[in-house]
């Protein structure tokens, strides 16, 4: 049975995270600073909330009596409860014969064109851990982008505003970045299980180090170009936040519309079809957060069964990121232009080419990533170096003006007319020749 390390290690990042987030608060009120002090704390404690109703939600402990649980979960306890149960269960599996299992078939990744059908048992305490595990997956998601980005984006501000960087803050803003990227990380591979659940997917080491490289790079660099553009320009940064989260909350809903297929009623049978409509407005929330970050490898489709997109999209992938670095760029270009005194130290032409440069290496570790690390690679259509190919010939083709066509077309038309031109006009020269030619013989 495989050893519960990822439980454990959002376990750590959540108290690691909070109690520094609760530390600095308390910085701040001894400070002074009202306002810091209560961003400090909202964006500590909305995604622990949110943490404790997805466990909730998952383990479906309202249908269930388990007051006491439900009571730690209240108070914002029940990461501590589950992880406890997952050792327990690890550590007491094999001492007790289980009443009966359940068998699996999954398949092996394909060799040499074949891929085999594997059947395997699952007991009771292994289904349970593996709840566990999709259980906190998700949770630290909702913890990185619903909390630590938003956190993190607000102590770079304000280390940029009061020009000084404390201990307590920049160990804060390190823990906050690490469960940023841990969620990214997670996200990727729940995309991936999520995909391919026939297959038997086992993920590499240097796999999660791309990954780990691809998306340090990225978020890295999107939180410090939304930093630097807000500190100089803070009347447009709310229509810049809103343009992007609104954009991605609502693509989801307008694909859905467009597809013309019923409400979607098989997420949980218990729920109505409010609950079921405040479940999917939850979803597609956190969808547009991961998105105002980083790129979301799970695609919202709200029209599947199981709510994923599990088709890949290069074309997708390509423009993203195309749109993405031209923000990106824009942004740096308008702090650029508009900096003030605060960065009189600061070499701003280099500032802009590392931060454009580290977008890059984040695009580089993600071709990397799927060109060679993927777990399932042998599953694509066609590799991403074949993708984005087709993707810029297509880019280029809509973008080509079609001006060449029109011209030979028009020079095909003309080429006729010319020729019926030439052969009258020489006919008249030929005409003209023969009348001379005529009147000087009668002359002589």
């Amino acid at each position: 049975m495989k050893f519960p390390g990822s439980v454990l290690v959002s376990l750590v990042l959540f108290v690691a995270e909070t109690a520094a987030a609760l530390c600095l608060s308390g910085a701040y009120r001894a400070a002074g600073d009202r306002m810091w002090q209560w961003l400090t704390l909202l964006f500590a404690l909305l995604p622990c909330a949110l943490v404790q109703l997805s466990l909730v939600f998952i383990h479906r402990d309202v249908s269930r009596d388990r007051p006491l649980v439900l009571l730690l979960h209240l108070l914002q306890l029940g990461p501590l409860v589950r992880c406890v149960e997952v050792f327990y269960i690890y550590f007491r599996a094999g001492r007790v014969e289980e009443p009966y299992v359940s068998i699996t078939k999954k398949r092996q990744m394909p060799k040499d064109g074949y891929s085999e059908e594997i059947e395997k048992e699952v007991g009771q305490a292994e289904g349970k851990l593996c709840t566990h595990r999709s259980a906190f997956s998700r949770a630290s998601v909702i913890q990185a982008f619903l909390g630590s980005a938003p956190q993190l984006t607000l102590q770079l501000y304000i280390c940029v505003l009061q020009q000084e960087i404390t201990a307590a803050r920049s160990i804060f803003m390190v823990l906050s970045l690490l469960s940023i990227v841990y969620g990214a990380l997670r996200c990727n591979i729940l995309a991936i299980k999520i995909k391919y659940d026939d297959y038997d997917v086992s993920v590499k080491p240097a796999a999660y180090l791309c990954i780990f490289m691809w998306r340090s790079f990225e978020i890295a660099t999107r939180v410090t170009v939304l930093v630097l553009f807000s500190s100089v320009l803070q009347i447009w940064t709310l229509p810049v936040v809103l343009v992007n989260f609104f954009g991605f909350f609502f693509y989801p809903w307008i694909l859905f519309w467009q597809s013309k297929s019923p409400f979607p009623e098989n997420i949980e049978k218990a729920l109505s079809r409010v609950g079921t409509t405040i479940v999917l407005c939850l979803l597609t929330f956190l969808y547009a957060g991961i998105n105002m970050f980083c790129w979301s490898a799970v695609q919202v489709k709200l029209n599947d069964p199981d709510l994923i997109n599990k088709s890949q999209n290069w074309y997708r992938l390509t423009v993203y990121y195309m749109l993405r670095f031209i923000e990106n760029a824009f942004l740096l270009l308008m702090w650029y232009i508009y900096k003030t005194d605060v960065y009189l130290y600061v070499c701003a032409p280099l500032l802009v080419l590392q931060l454009l440069i580290s977008y890059c290496m984040a695009i580089l570790f993600m071709l990397v990533f799927y060109q060679f690390c993927h777990p399932c690679k042998k599953l694509f259509s066609s590799s991403i170096s074949e993708g984005l190919l087709s993707c810029f010939k297509f880019l280029c083709f809509i973008c080509k003006p079609p001006t060449s066509t029109v011209l030979t077309d028009k020079a095909e038309v003309k080429c006729p007319e010319n020729t019926d031109d030439t052969r009258s006009s020489s006919k008249t020269i030929d005409s003209q020749k023969g009348i001379s030619h005529q009147s000087v013989s009668s002359n002589a």
